[in-house]
């Protein structure tokens, strides 16, 4: 057991150096990174189709990378928005990694990117492991997948620097309780930002958008309490949660280490 957790400490160490150099070097050429985790059938694709297409009306120089195990699908539907976009392939591998992306986004990535979205493979568990040397890190979950999915994935919610819910035209029909779930937000990570969206019906279009300029552009950035002490000096000390499900948590941007803490478990809607 212990050979199998230094060999995952081992990976994920590896992950963290390659996230901090590729967030340098993006840094570098002023390009932000939005990594978008959701479960599978969020709707995730289609809110990103819908912001990429409007930052293209606003002249705002955008590119998507988008994961998947098969298939190029996603691809060719965020390509319909006329934004660089290009598809990763992870032949099977439940999540993206740094080092992965470095490699597609070499001689590929445009110039004047100012911001460059990342649509992870549909999955609340491994991805949240994994820097991806992103500026902003994005939680996404639909009205249909119930009020208690930030206590049933509380990494990934845990880690979110915003949090997004999708098609809110169908929340009545499904009787989401938006109370419920903001309630269940805000235990697993306080003062966190959550965004109503519909992509159907254009509720609250641009404001990933936005939120991700402005990041981009050095406004403070959400930081979770879920965290532990960072490793750099300068910077401030933080919560020590208690060890769960991960052996190991990303050092996201500003050299913050997160762990998540489960908090009190709420019973299942269904």
């Amino acid at each position: 057991m212990c050979r199998v957790v230094d060999l995952q400490q081992a990976v994920l160490a590896k992950n963290d150096a390659c996230a901090h150099t590729l967030r340098e070097d993006l840094a570098t050429r002023g390009t932000a990174v939005i990594n978008l985790l959701s479960s599978p059938g969020s709707g995730k694709t289609a809110l990103l189709e819908r912001e990429l297409t409007l930052a293209r009306r606003r002249d705002i120089p955008v590119a998507a990378l988008t994961a998947d195990l098969a298939t190029e699908n996603d691809a060719v539907r965020l390509a319909r928005s006329g934004v660089p976009v290009k598809q990763i392939l992870t032949d099977g591998l439940c999540h993206l990694e740094a080092e992965m992306l470095g490699g597609h986004l070499h001689g590929w990535l445009p110039a004047e990117t100012r911001l460059l979205f990342i649509e992870n493979v549909g999955n609340l568990v491994c991805p949240a492991s994994y820097d991806l040397g992103e500026t902003l890190r994005v939680v996404l979950a639909s009205v249909t997948e119930g009020e208690d999915k930030p206590l049933k994935y509380p990494t990934a919610f845990g880690l979110a620097h915003l949090v997004v819910v999708t098609k809110t035209d169908i929340a009545d029909a499904v009787s989401f309780d938006e109370k419920e779930f903001r309630a269940n937000v805000e235990r697993i990570n306080p003062g966190v930002e959550v965004v109503l969206t519909s992509a159907r019906h254009g509720e609250g279009d641009g404001a990933l958008l936005d939120r991700a300029l402005a990041a981009r552009d050095g406004a403070p950035v959400h930081i979770p309490v879920m965290t532990r002490k960072s490793h750099h000096p300068h910077d401030a000390e933080e919560i020590q949660p208690r060890d769960v499900n991960h052996t190991h948590a990303p050092r996201l941007a500003g050299g913050h280490s997160h762990r998540a803490d489960p908090g009190p478990v709420a019973p299942s809607r269904s």
